[in-house]
């Protein structure tokens, strides 16, 4: 299973800025400091989350960035693929000339990381960057 940091480092900035408070406005210096991610990284990062609308610039001497809508209504799938960070189980794409095997045939365990990459992109569009904050994930029972 492959998460990218960018994916990461995505949903880490924006949980930090919603963890601010309501309209709270913060610096990329600032969230780079609190999560250790580097400003440069978060100026690529936050083009492509202010793209998608997930947060806003604020200009002035007391500028930075906010949400630009509140963090109850932005799901975690939301700003994974808003930086073009996508969960990735499989080998290969459907798209790819070469299957899994490397060569045209899919594996024989094709469908269930298929089936794994759905279950995360469900598991992910389930939870808010609220969820993250107020640390109100969902629990998996164990297995007896």
């Amino acid at each position: 299973m492959k998460l990218t940091a960018k994916g990461r480092y995505a949903v880490m900035a924006v949980a930090d800025l919603a963890a601010q408070g309501v309209d709270a406005c913060e610096s990329l210096s600032a969230i780079g400091a609190r999560q250790g991610i580097s400003v440069t990284f978060l100026e690529q990062l936050f083009a492509k989350l202010r793209r998608a609308e997930i947060v806003e610039s604020v200009r002035g001497a007391q500028g930075g960035y906010r949400l630009a809508r509140p963090a109850a209504k932005i799901t975690l799938d939301r700003i994974i693929h808003a930086v073009d960070a996508q969960p990735k189980a499989h080998g290969c794409t459907p798209e790819a000339k070469l299957g899994c095997t490397g060569k045209t045939d899919r594996c024989l365990t094709h469908s269930l990381w298929g089936a794994l990459e759905d279950h995360i992109g469900n598991f992910l569009s389930g939870i808010t960057v609220q969820d993250v904050v107020d640390e109100r994930l969902p629990v998996l029972e164990a297995a007896e």
